[in-house]
């Protein structure tokens, strides 16, 4: 049975933000941020999904302000914990350890659908069987022991601005997929074929086992593992001026040089979204933007994160 590390640093509330940024620019891109406020807000907006709050939960949540994530409670593990806390020296981490089983088991507890826009809703595998709502439609994944399930801001920006601009038969290109959620979506949708690209060489595995779970093979979804602004070879197999979407849902630090390069893979007539911006960065990436040939055509804020809608001027 495998193991895994849950990790967790404390960190005061107007700190979150910074802490966040660190720790994805570290690589760790599957973080659960829980704060009393977040949470109440999210009990609030979501009150029609959950079946009953768990009284245990919301007695923890009481106060508080921390920062979670996972890795595999092996020696690479333990590496990757090393470089993910490099530069939080002066937090504490919290570590338990837990069996593959009843991490999962505490999630399916109380993990219900979430509708992001006007038509995704995301499904845990195990609730396949519920109806989705009428002209919505379902995304089937499986949390399990990865993130990227469209619960944090950054994903549902990203999600609400595909939507808006796919247009059926579409080629999309999603760099730094991650779990594959935004490619499969836009499969979902109504595109005609995507591709990821992400430097963990296990993003493939994850993303193509979600998109199992959806019907969706590799005759349409093609993942490739590398650093597209350093791999020239890379760049040539993910469809130079063919692709009419291009999503970028990463960090500041990475989508300011991607916007002097994602214009390469786009048609004429191609939208680039970025999203996973911290506030305080979006003015920086918006003239990084512009200064690269798009223009802003539309921006998203939700708690303290930026989107932005881009096409080539």
């Amino acid at each position: 049975m495998d193991t895994w590390l849950e990790v967790t640093l404390p960190v005061p509330a107007d700190r979150l933000d910074g802490v966040c940024s660190v720790l994805t620019a570290n690589g760790m891109t599957g973080l659960v941020v829980e704060e009393e406020g977040d949470f109440l807000r999210f009990l609030e907006q979501n009150r029609q999904y959950w079946d009953y709050v768990d009284e245990d939960l919301a007695r923890r949540m009481k106060g508080a302000s921390r920062v979670k994530f996972y890795v595999p409670d092996n020696q690479e593990g333990q590496e990757q914990l090393r470089r993910t806390l490099t530069g939080l020296e002066e937090y504490e981490p919290q570590i338990v350890s837990l069996r593959e089983e009843d991490w999962a088991t505490s999630w399916q507890k109380y993990y219900r659908p979430i509708q992001v826009g006007k038509r995704v809703y995301i499904v845990p595998d195990w609730m396949r069987g519920e109806p989705a709502p009428q002209g919505r439609t379902p995304l089937y994944l499986n949390p399990g022991l990865t993130f990227g399930t469209g619960a944090h801001p950054t994903t549902q920006l990203c999600l609400e601005l595909l939507e808006d601009v796919l247009r059926p038969g579409d080629k999309v290109l999603d760099l730094g997929c991650g779990s594959g959620i935004l490619a499969i979506a836009a499969l979902a949708l109504g595109a005609s074929r995507a591709v990821g690209v992400d430097i963990d060489p296990k993003a493939a595995d994850v993303a193509f086992e979600n998109a199992a779970l959806n019907g969706i093979g590799d005759d349409r979804l093609s993942v490739y593992a590398g650093d597209v602004l350093a791999d020239g070879k890379l760049a040539a197999r993910l469809g130079p001026g063919q692709n009419r979407v291009v999503l970028a849902n990463i960090v500041a630090d990475v989508i300011i040089p991607l916007s002097a390069k994602a214009g390469e893979f786009m048609t004429g007539d191609g939208v680039f979204l970025t999203s996973g911006i911290i506030e305080g960065r979006q003015d920086e990436v918006k003239a990084a933007l512009e200064q690269n040939g798009f223009a802003v055509t539309r921006h998203l804020e939700r708690g303290g994160w930026h989107a932005f809608q881009a096409e080539i001027m």
